[in-house]
């Protein structure tokens, strides 16, 4: 656990970076640092690892001063990911990963032993090892830095805005990425990050300041969507807050319908007689690519079949693409709400975990789960408060 206690950093010229900062970094967490330019993120996360040292108050490390600690073996003990990676171009991957385990005493054999068991770690190749870093990629230079950062495996993790000098599709594998590596090694993370969308993604708990180096709000990323302290907060968070906060809403309670699904071995004349403006053309029954049941093809609406004789089999009709599909067990209301939203027929398509259809949700269904959803996390809120209260 790491802990500030009162803790403010003030510079010679009076600048006030970080303003009596209480804050608890719970062990095994991700707390993401969010804010605006300049309110004092970074030099609260440096002041950890003691790269700035505070004007007052205390900084505690499993219940330790950290600035009872020698400053260079304490920064050996804590894992460091910054926005540029800071690799040393003139050694080789592995060398760059195995750089603080030298500097332990670790064998050199050893430390490149453990580099490469980290390139697996990371999603890396291990054929990259003997490379140099511009030789690499940025995505890939950035997932090198996580790995050095976890080269002596240490208890805290710091990085510093590790994700914004790539580009979005990078940036949201190496969040995923980052997502995965905690799930299976419990570090204590602290991120600095300058945009909302990955506080959320990312945090178990968001601290958000304000321009004046003080605390707005700490809390989960659900709270701080769905209960936001003030204006300031909900500006930050931004206006379509209520559909990001959809994200913490399983989808796994929704209401399907099974009515417009229809097997491409089925005739117009079926179809027809359903009466649905649109229908979900499924694979076959006996199709060979059939796993556990039968996959999505595509909508083909009402009127595409008026004039069709009735034994045309609906596989032989022109049919519109999906949109794309929501994992009923897996994913979210919002994932569920996007794949109405951009569904031809505006209808989510729910499938199992293999890709077999489980059915389809309309806008009314999604309204009274989502209505549903948030009374039920306002009220486990409103309770959770109370019992915070003297």
């Amino acid at each position: 656990m790491i802990t500030f206690e009162a803790v403010t950093k003030r510079y010679p010229d009076g600048t006030v970076a970080v303003d009596a900062l209480d804050l608890e970094v719970p062990a095994g967490k991700i707390v993401v640092l969010v804010g605006p330019s300049g309110c004092g993120k970074t030099t609260t996360l440096r002041m950890i690892n003691r790269l700035v040292e505070p004007t007052e108050g205390r900084i505690l490390l499993d219940g330790k001063d950290v600035r009872a600690a020698n400053p260079a073996r304490l920064r050996r003990g804590i894992g460091y990911v910054i926005q540029q990676t800071g690799l040393f171009p003139h050694r080789t991957v592995e060398d760059n990963i195995a750089t603080v385990p030298l500097l332990n005493g670790w064998r050199r054999s050893r430390a490149r032993a453990r580099a490469r068991d980290l390139l697996d770690l990371v999603g890396l190749d291990r054929a990259l090892a003997r490379r140099y870093p511009h030789q690499l990629s940025g995505g890939q230079q950035q997932r090198v830095g996580v790995a050095r950062a976890l080269a002596a495996d240490p208890p805290v993790l710091l990085m510093d805005e590790p994700f914004s000098a790539v580009d979005p599709l990078v940036r949201a594998s190496l969040q995923d990425q980052l997502i995965a590596l905690q799930t299976e090694l419990h570090k204590t993370i602290v991120l600095v990050t300058h945009d909302i969308e990955e506080a959320i993604k990312v945090g178990d708990l968001v601290a958000l300041y304000r321009q004046e180096g003080r605390l707005a709000q700490v809390g989960t990323p659900e709270r701080l969507l769905g209960a936001p302290v003030d204006s300031y907060v909900a500006d930050f968070v931004g206006f379509d807050r209520g559909i990001r906060r959809l994200s913490f809403f399983p989808a796994a309670g929704l209401t399907l319908s099974t009515g417009p699904v229809l097997g491409a071995d089925s005739t117009v004349a079926k179809a027809r007689a359903l009466g649905e403006p649109w229908i979900l053309v499924v694979d076959a029954v006996d199709a060979v690519d059939a796993v556990d049941g039968p996959r999505p093809r595509g909508w083909v609406p009402a009127d595409r079949l008026a004039d069709l004789p009735d034994g045309t089999r609906l596989g032989q009709v022109p049919a519109d693409q999906l949109g794309h599909t929501f994992k009923v067990g897996a994913n979210s209301l919002r994932a569920a709400l996007d794949a109405a939203v951009l569904s031809p027929a505006g209808l989510g398509v729910g499938v199992h975990d293999d890709g077999s259809v489980a059915g389809v949700v309309t806008f009314d269904q999604l309204r009274d789960a989502i209505r549903k959803a948030g009374t039920a996390a306002d009220e486990t809120a409103n309770s959770e408060h109370a019992q915070a209260l003297p």
